[in-house]
């Protein structure tokens, strides 16, 4: 059977790498995932596109030069996970990216993810599909989250109730269900906020397995402080990021008693119940959950959603076939796909967008 070949890429508001993924498409609209790689981002990137996230001096050129920085990070993402395969690199119809967002105001009517897609496509030879999320903003939709759709066809089940749990720098879900149109929604902070607090206490990237929010104690005040965000209860669609859930954000409900490893206790507490407030309240008949990105390795988190939904099976990807790090990868390759086959990547029963919509700007190689 005819193969038509995609690589997607994804950087994600976690800000540890490009996650590259070589995906082949067979002509009944089935895909297999041929290889895929992680290439982490250069140090000296991170800061500089932390300060992205809000306004600054010469931002324009700063992002404009962080941009071509990042082109050269996928550039190398691509030769990474072709490197096997070496006689495919002339097959590839393109490479869907995703870019790196440094804002998104859909409530504004723009999002921002740079990458600089002429370069990449230059660097690489290849055609380049980026900026998927502006069309379904245009149409007045929120342009996230954008892998519902990519969900639905991958992950659907006749008769079970699935729900698709992304923890990345923020949680999103993706509420699978035969009786109902697929819908789904960006429930708050995932990891952005313990991944910052544990970096600036203990300087680790991240916490491993959650063992340090383990050692604390939930602070119920502060805990509830977080919950009263007016995003928290407000009706889907919806999405956010780092514009509105950062440290100097936290730090504001802060009380100079808080011990820091009581803090990140609360931080994952405040993660487990907006995950579960919003499948109890959106996804009730929820059987099963299955969770990707980089919070599925968070075992206290996993534990604590477990106690949380007990009568829900609590799964990760990897258990349908798709490594936890390569959803939205391999999603981004399905949405360059349907960006060349005609075909819309929205729903607007997620992003609230007046139609379908095809989304992407294609840069030739």
């Amino acid at each position: 059977m005819d193969e038509s070949y995609y690589i997607g890429l994804m950087s994600g508001t976690s800000l540890d790498g490009v996650d590259a993924v070589l995906v082949a498409f067979s002509s009944p609209g089935k895909l297999r995932i041929v290889h895929a790689c992680h290439v982490p981002l250069p140090a000296h990137l991170l800061q500089p596109l932390l300060a992205l996230n809000s306004c600054a001096n010469n931002e324009l050129e700063s992002s404009a030069l962080l941009a071509n920085q990042l082109a050269h990070v996928y550039a190398d993402a691509v030769h990474q996970v072709l490197q096997p395969h070496s006689d495919l690199a002339t097959k590839i119809a393109a490479i869907g990216n995703h870019g790196q967002t440094i804002r998104h105001r859909p409530e504004l009517g723009f999002t921002i993810q740079i990458g600089n897609s002429s370069l990449l496509a230059e660097l690489t030879g290849i055609r380049v599909i980026s900026d998927f999320r502006s069309r379904d903003i245009a149409a007045g939709g929120q342009g996230a989250p954008l892998v519902p759709a990519f969900h639905h066809a991958v992950f659907a089940h006749p008769s079970l109730h699935r729900v698709i749990l992304n923890v990345g720098g923020f949680s999103n879900l993706t509420y699978l269900s035969p009786n109902h149109p697929v819908f789904g929604f960006d429930c708050g902070p995932g990891n952005a906020l313990m991944d910052g607090w544990i970096q600036a206490h203990l300087g680790h990237a991240y916490d491993d397995g959650g063992d340090w929010a383990a050692q604390g104690q939930v602070i119920p005040r502060l805990l509830e402080d977080l919950l009263s965000h007016p995003f928290i209860s407000a009706l889907p669609p919806k999405s956010t990021g780092r514009d509105t859930f950062n440290l100097p954000w936290l730090k504001s409900h802060l009380h100079p008693a808080d011990v820091p490893v009581d803090v990140q206790a609360t931080l994952l507490e405040f993660t487990a119940r907006t995950i579960q407030d919003s499948i109890r309240q959106y996804c009730p008949d929820t059987d099963e959950v299955y969770v990707c990105g980089g919070g599925a390795r968070n075992l206290a988190l996993l534990s604590r959603l477990g106690e949380m939904l007990p009568s829900t099976t609590i799964d990760t990807s990897a258990s349908l076939g798709i490594d936890i790090y390569l959803v939205e990868a391999t999603a981004f390759a399905w949405l360059a796909h349907q960006t060349l086959h005609n075909k819309p990547g929205n729903l607007p029963s997620v992003t609230g967008a007046g139609g379908l919509r095809i989304l992407g700007a294609i840069y030739p190689a």
